[in-house]
């Protein structure tokens, strides 16, 4: 625990949850929880806002106003030490007098790994790190990916039947999992940057991937379609939603102008990729997105996309729901199953939806 107490644990696990609010909402920057804690009340509370500003210090302070002096500031992310358009947080930190500040887990970036820390040591501030740092680093691994690899997050998400299948040829959308699941994979696109399928389910399912729960159709995340050639309909439920949710589509320059033009008329980006063998190089696609800032990538479909994308090795979390429900003659197999996992993915959860089971995997 590197020096943190019971009551770090509880605080911290508090500032996490507290950062999951803002997830898929903040931009370039993570999703970080503040909590200020002075005499055993929370007095103020901060989370990093839509768009990325102001950090979550900053709003935690302003909650606190002068009962941030002699508290205790638990961080999920270390605080920035960097000058950008507001002072860094550490100094904001030390100017508020919070007397101890507790830190989950170490930022990578060479402007601040380190520095924060520092300056509130050189203030005089007690400073603890690495508490629940493991924990936090789940809302963070999209912001942290991108800051280490320089791309985004891919996390895999698949539903399969207990014939082992996740769809059926010819007959659209089949629906493999319950109400509860299907919810909990709108709560994964609203905390997610960007959804990516492949341009075979669009023209097989015409999906809209957007987040249909009720409060949370404002965070629908970026929908980006796989489509080499430019093969999605100009009038399909993606381009026809394309002005109030933003589609980009991964084409290459090959592709017919007048597709190009009669999609980017809908209001779609396009945005011009690499070709590798006739189809879009997927990893210098993803180095692209996190060129742009997309930090978390949820990809759901299809088949061939997910075992493409598996191949390249560019999947860092696997998230299977798994069913009892049986698809039968014509269904299309399941890229892999809880028997049969690419090597290196270890489970770190179980969850039970109704009669449907979840389980998530990560690259170790």
């Amino acid at each position: 625990m590197n020096g943190g107490t019971q009551t770090d644990l509880r605080y911290m696990a508090a500032a996490i949850r507290h950062a999951r609010m803002n997830l898929g909402r903040t931009g370039t920057n993570p999703s970080v929880g503040t909590l200020l804690v002075n005499d055993g009340v929370i007095v103020g509370r901060g989370v990093t806002a839509p768009g990325g500003r102001p950090h979550a210090e900053t709003g935690a302070i302003a909650e606190a106003g002068e009962l941030a002096r002699g508290s205790t500031a638990y961080v999920t992310l270390e605080p920035c030490a960097h000058h950008g358009r507001t002072p860094p947080c550490a100094n904001a930190l030390v100017t508020a007098g919070v007397s101890r500040v507790v830190i989950a887990a170490s930022d990578p970036d060479p402007r601040v790994s380190g520095k924060g820390a520092k300056i509130l040591r050189d203030a005089g501030i007690e400073v603890v790190e690495g508490i629940l740092a493991q924990e936090a680093v789940e809302g963070l691994s999209g912001y942290l990916t991108r800051s280490l690899k320089k791309r985004p997050e891919v996390i895999l998400k698949l539903a399969i039947s207990a014939d082992g299948m996740i769809g059926r040829l010819g007959a659209g959308q089949v629906a493999i999992t319950g109400e509860i699941a299907r919810r909990m994979v709108h709560i994964m696109r609203a905390q997610s940057d960007a959804i990516m399928v492949g341009t075979g389910t669009v023209e097989a399912d015409d999906p809209e991937l957007t987040c249909r729960l009720a409060g949370l159709e404002k965070r629908s995340p970026i929908r980006i379609i796989l489509d080499g050639k430019l093969r999605m309909s100009s009038t399909s439920k993606l381009a026809a939603t394309a002005p109030d949710v933003p589609v980009w589509i991964a084409g290459l320059a090959s592709a017919d102008a007048g597709k190009r033009a009669a999609l980017e008329a809908a209001g779609c980006r396009i945005l011009s990729c690499e070709e590798h063998f006739g189809t879009v190089a997927l990893p210098e696609l993803l180095d692209d997105l996190g060129a742009e800032g997309i930090s978390s990538l949820m990809l759901e479909g299809g088949a061939e996309t997910a075992r493409n994308v598996l191949e390249e090795g560019l999947v860092d979390r696997i998230v299977l729901f798994t069913s009892s429900a049986l698809v039968g003659t014509g269904g299309i197999a399941s890229p892999l199953d809880p028997a049969h996992m690419p090597d290196g993915f270890v489970l770190v959860r179980e969850e039970t939806y109704g009669s449907d089971l979840r389980r998530d995997y990560v690259k170790a």
